[in-house]
């Protein structure tokens, strides 16, 4: 029999959330509702109890499409539909959910996104999006694993060349580099937006301060599967880091062959640590990827499963 209590559970609640949890402690909450333009994680919590991710720019009201940890893109399909900023006839919108785990090792959860353009809602593509939490090797840190497979409704669609997308991350205030205290780091071991912006990198960390005396931060992985690993990072010293597919060119899905992503966040004590994120990298790169299919068992119409 399943253990009732597991460690690690995805937690349905009124008003479009899921909550995940880790030991009976929120970690991250999954918003779908419709009264925003797309889906987003927030917050992320730090190991000491602190949000690492805000909503929006601290100083620009126009950047309040940076919701916290979002999926989104420029430029998408023959017409460059933006599916980024708030200010256009675009919506990604959740369909359904498939599928909800609860186990010792990891929370799970698979939902499917629309992606739709215009008064009628046109639908371009599918998201099928993978979500796990699990603790990380250190107390109180948690790792937020996230697949994403974009599949077209035509036969194919493109996502054009942009530095903005796939998945994008607005970290709080005093994490940042400008309004608080808080440091870039990359892969290379270069720091700061003008040493890090638009080169490749296979992880981004930004760390600084969330309470008097404690530092903390994210970092964010690529994954070697990805199209063009290592990719490019746009980032900036307000608070933001995003892995870029698209910066130098165009990535194509196809009905036949999907276009699959897959990152990586790890919320951390302490400032960046390569020795750390390296080991965190070379876990996640041995990983298995997340495969969602049609349940075998009772009450129960998909599950999710680690592929071989």
């Amino acid at each position: 029999m399943a253990n009732p209590l597991p460690r690690c559970r995805a937690v349905p609640l009124p008003d479009h959330l899921v909550s995940f949890q880790i030991d009976g402690r929120e970690r991250l909450r999954w918003h779908f509702g419709l009264n925003y333009p797309r889906p987003f994680f927030y917050p992320l919590i730090s190991p000491a109890g602190h949000p690492l991710t805000r909503m929006g720019h601290p100083g620009a009201p126009n950047h309040d499409h940076h919701r916290s940890v979002w999926f989104a893109h420029h430029k998408v399909g023959d017409e460059a539909h933006n599916f980024w900023g708030d200010n256009s006839e675009t919506r990604i919108r959740q369909r359904h959910w498939l599928a909800y785990e609860d186990t010792d090792d990891e929370a799970l959860m698979a939902v499917e996104l629309d992606w739709l353009v215009g008064h009628e809602e046109e639908k371009l593509c599918t998201q099928r999006v993978v979500a796990a939490v699990r603790p990380g090797a250190g107390k109180g840190e948690t790792e937020l694993e996230l697949q994403s497979t974009l599949t077209p409704t035509a036969q194919a669609l493109t996502f054009d060349k942009t530095n903005f997308g796939f998945l994008a991350v607005r970290v709080a205030r005093s994490v940042s580099e400008h309004f608080g205290g808080g440091t870039l780091t990359n892969s290379a071991g270069a720091e700061h937006e003008r040493n890090i912006f638009g080169k490749p990198a296979a992880w981004m960390d930004y760390s600084g301060p969330t309470a008097p005396d404690v530092v903390e931060g994210v970092t964010y992985f690529d994954h070697p599967s990805n199209p063009g690993y290592p990719n490019k990072w746009h980032v900036r010293e307000d608070g933001w880091m995003g892995c870029s597919p698209c910066m130098d060119g165009p990535l194509q899905t196809t009905r036949d062959k999907p276009l699959t992503l897959r990152f990586l966040l790890h919320a951390h004590a302490g400032q960046a640590d390569a020795a750390r994120a390296q080991r965190a990298a070379k876990s996640f790169a041995d990983r298995p990827a997340l495969v969602v299919s049609k349940a075998t068992v009772k009450h129960r119409q998909f599950v999710v499963r680690r592929g071989a």
